[in-house]
């Protein structure tokens, strides 16, 4: 083997969540300016748009070895990856590096092309499809019967966030996401309305832009007062609904529910006296309105409340608190929430 000019050995690598062909201008001057292009998958979906390019790719699977004769005399060899990043090759050549028998040539990572924010989330797309073609039980699934796991997300949501732990924060924010997109998925069979994730990813872009017109229009906001104003105004010029309560989910919790009621009627203005009669309900009912006057979230405090007094119990049992609610405090939004009101359909 000449070891005069050992030459150059390009690895090409591609984002399949891109475009075939949208690759980067270093990629492209590579793959015009090389020696050989190979290719080991000739499913590839870079291979027809680098040859309608005029880029000539051999479909061989070249060894370690293989690729240094063809380096040798100072040529330039451009190896267009797989998804799986072509490990055998990489190991054979780190493994004829690590020997010091011969004289490796020049070698370079290219990337050709990067993944977008977000780019990650065709990924769950492609992956659901899959699963609702094959799995038993997932191709069986309805709208009705994912119901009762998309509240139990919810509120696994909830209390990763009133714990404070990221990583289960993370996580389930990731099974949220999960619950929509299988929605979505099981939309599309629909036979008389159908809609995709595209859908409904192009509902919530479009309502976003509209109720932000000081962001994407020429409106004007500079605190959060106004931005609820423009918020509410849109909002009640889209929906045109005869009440205030229209809207309003009623399988929400009873004490977020009574708060969203209170916080309808206080920011329409209508001085409403609250309904009176025998029973706990009704002294909750006072209780929620009460708070939700003050700026308190109801929910999150007594489920605070009800946190300390779980950890009580387990002190007068001897056994240890857990280690998330130790001195647990309520959360710093239970205090001081938003209206509830400002981020809803």
């Amino acid at each position: 083997m000449n070891t005069a000019n050992p030459g150059r050995i390009v690895l090409l690598t591609t984002s399949h969540r891109v475009a075939p062909g949208l690759l980067s201008w270093p990629a492209w001057k590579a793959l015009r300016e090389a020696d050989r292009v190979l290719c080991a998958d000739d499913t590839h979906p870079q291979l027809p748009y680098l040859r309608e390019a005029g880029v000539d790719v051999e479909v061989t699977a070249a060894t370690a070895e293989e690729l240094l004769a063809a380096c040798e005399g100072d040529r330039t060899v451009v190896v267009v990856a797989s998804g799986e990043g072509e490990p055998a090759l990489t190991d054979g050549l780190a493994r004829l590096a690590g020997s010091g028998r011969v004289s490796m040539p020049e070698l370079e990572l290219l990337p050709a092309s990067y993944d977008l924010p977000g780019a990650r989330l065709l990924d769950l797309v492609q992956v659901m499809d899959r699963i609702r073609a094959a799995c038993p039980w997932s191709s069986r699934q309805t709208h009705e019967g994912l119901a009762k796991y998309a509240m139990e997300e919810a509120y696994e949501l909830v209390e990763a966030i009133e714990d404070g732990d990221r990583d289960e924060l993370r996580e389930e924010l990731g099974d949220v996401l999960l619950q929509v997109v299988f929605h979505a998925r099981i939309a599309q069979e629909d036979a008389e309305a159908p809609f995709s994730i595209d859908d409904v990813a192009g509902g919530i872009v479009a309502k976003l832009i509209h109720r932000h017109p000081h962001v994407f229009g020429d409106a004007t906001a500079t605190t959060p007062e106004e931005v609820k104003e423009h918020w509410l105004r849109t909002k009640a010029q889209e929906k045109r609904r005869a009440s205030v309560t229209e809207g309003i989910p009623l399988h929400q919790p009873a004490l977020s529910l009574a708060a969203k009621l209170a916080a309808r009627a206080r920011t329409a203005g209508l001085d409403v006296e609250l309904p009176q009669g025998d029973g706990i309900g009704y002294r909750l009912l006072t209780l929620a309105a009460g708070a939700e006057a003050e700026g308190v979230d109801p929910e999150t405090s007594l489920r605070a409340a009800a946190r300390a007094y779980r950890d009580a119990i387990r002190e007068a049992e001897g056994v240890a608190p857990d280690e998330v609610s130790a001195g647990l405090t309520p959360h710093r939004d239970a205090e001081a929430h938003p209206e509830p009101d400002t981020v809803e359909e």
